[in-house]
This record gives C-alpha cells, structure tokens and sequence, in this order.
C-alpha cells in the first residue's frame, strides 16, 4: 500500500500545486496506476527500492506488449514527474529515473485541412434545429479563428468572450491565461448563436458555460467530438480527422499565409516554441509537393 500511498500525494501535489487539467490528471494516475501495479508485480515494496534498472525493465515490458514509442515517452515522463516529487520532498534519497533515456520517437506530421476543406466543413446545415446549427457553426467557426483546444472551447465561459474588442480569454494548460484574437466570421458567428440559439438550448438552466447541449448543461468533448464528426460527414471530408485537426489547420494557414512563429506560438498557448515548429515542417513539405507537382522539370 505504500506505493499507492505516495502516489496519491503525488497526484494531489500536482492537483493543487500545478491546476492541470482533468484530461491530465486522469493520464498521470493511468501510466502511474501501470507502472505501480509492475513493481508490486515484481515484488517492489517502495519506491526507496526502485533502480534504473528496474524502471528500464518497466519500459521494456511496455515495448514488448506493443506500445508505441510516443506512448512510452509519455509514461516515461509520468514516472519522471513521481520520481522527481519523491525525490524533492525527501520521501527517497535519489531519483532513479533522472538515468533514463526517452524512446526515440518519430516526428509524424499533424492531419490538417486545406483552405476549402476548411470551408465545407464551416457551412452551416440544415440537419438540426436552428439553434443546434447555430451552436455547431459558433464552434467550429471559432475553432479555425483561435487554434483552442477543444477542452478549451468546451470551459469557455460568457465572460470570456468579449466580441466588441474582438479577443477571447482562454484559461489553457496549468492554467494559464492568454488573449486570442477572434476574426469576422467567428465573431458574426458567435453573436448569431448568442441572441438566437444559446438562450434556447439553455431551457430552464442557469449557468455560464458558452457552449451547451440540447439539454441546456455544458458540452463535453465527448459530445462536441459526435458534432465534429457529423459535420466531416456531411462536408465528405475523408482524411484522417479528429478535435485537434482544426486547431492543426489554423496553425498551418496562419504559417503558409505569412504569420511569424512567435505570435502563433503565443496563439496557441504553447510554453517552448519546439513545440509549434512542427507546423513548419508541414508547411516546408506542402511547399516540396506544390513544386513537384507544377515546375515542369521536376
């Protein structure tokens, strides 16, 4: 019970101590709930026990049941975080993890929309109620504006959103505030939802969630990724696609049409610039295919 003792310190450090997320507590407590139910599997006590060769051996068995190196890193970092808590607050007297190399991972490209994928997937339908389409519009018109992520869309409360100035406030991970401009389409989009579709939707409810679902309470990613995927449906988009893809294509647009890395790394809400320079790799390969594909001596 030991084991289990200390990390629920842990999460309850990180809890209070850091703001994460739910999403990111959940995922701490998963890879930490695997790598604990190893070690009493292998007869480890206490974290005081643990080696690196211990820790390498909990890796390798992740390898050998087939998880893929991405997932290994993020465990990996999740054990770091643990080792590196027990450490500092003097619950062990080393860190064994700090010896440990990450798995190298494969740097895959994010799936993002082009411009007119973009805009059949942004035209409003006439499947639903009026004010349903209404909601579905302001997301995804607000999506391709910002780059949110979409348990950021989903947290957006009215105060939030200040249509006059034309900016959003988005609380993002660790809490962390930032200011995200909102263009003319999501903005018209938004103040449609909110004189006309919100107030319906809402029914008798009474709280300050933006975006909510036909029950009139606050929609979940669950429920917006159903809306998402309805949407993709009906516009025929067949490439691969999930909640992030918009986020993904807002990034990209903004690169291929001139914007500097920095202000899309603010827009984000990404904490080290390594992070958004993948979207220049995308874009560099966008550029190689155009060239291919129209110089006539390629």
């Amino acid at each position: 019970m030991r084991l289990q003792e200390d990390v629920h310190q842990f999460v309850h450090f990180i809890k209070v101590e850091k703001g994460l997320s739910t999403n990111t507590l959940d995922s701490y407590q998963r890879d930490l709930k695997q790598y604990v139910g190893y070690l009493e599997h292998t007869n480890v006590a206490s974290f005081t026990d643990v080696t690196h060769h211990i820790i390498q051996s909990f890796l390798y068995e992740l390898k050998h049941s087939g998880k893929s190196p991405a997932t290994m890193a993020r465990v990996l970092t999740s054990v770091r975080s643990l080792h590196g808590f027990l450490y500092r607050e003097r619950y062990t007297q080393s860190d064994p993890s700090s010896l440990i190399e990450s798995p190298k991972q494969e740097k895959r490209l994010p799936h993002y929309l082009s411009a007119d994928e973009v805009e059949s997937l942004l035209q409003p339908q006439t499947f639903g109620s009026e004010a349903l389409e209404l909601r579905n519009t302001a997301m995804l018109e607000l999506l391709y504006a910002s780059g949110l992520r979409v348990t950021e869309l989903t947290s957006l409360q009215l105060d939030h959103v200040h249509l006059t100035m034309g900016f959003l406030r988005v609380i993002g991970k660790g809490n962390k505030e930032r200011i995200v401009p909102l263009g003319t389409a999501a903005s018209t989009a938004l103040t449609h939802y909110l004189d006309r579709g919100r107030g319906i939707l809402l029914k008798r409810n009474h709280h300050s969630y933006l975006f909510v679902n036909h029950y009139g309470k606050p929609l979940t990613r669950q429920g917006f990724w159903k809306i998402l995927k309805q949407r993709a449906k009906q516009a025929n988009i067949q490439k691969n696609f999930s909640p992030h893809t918009l986020r993904h294509s807002f990034a990209t647009h903004l690169l291929e049409n001139g914007a500097d890395l920095r202000s899309v790394q603010e827009m984000l809400g990404h904490s080290d610039i390594s992070t958004t320079q993948i979207y220049t790799h995308v874009t560099k390969t966008r550029m190689k295919d155009v060239y291919l594909k129209h110089h006539p001596r390629a």
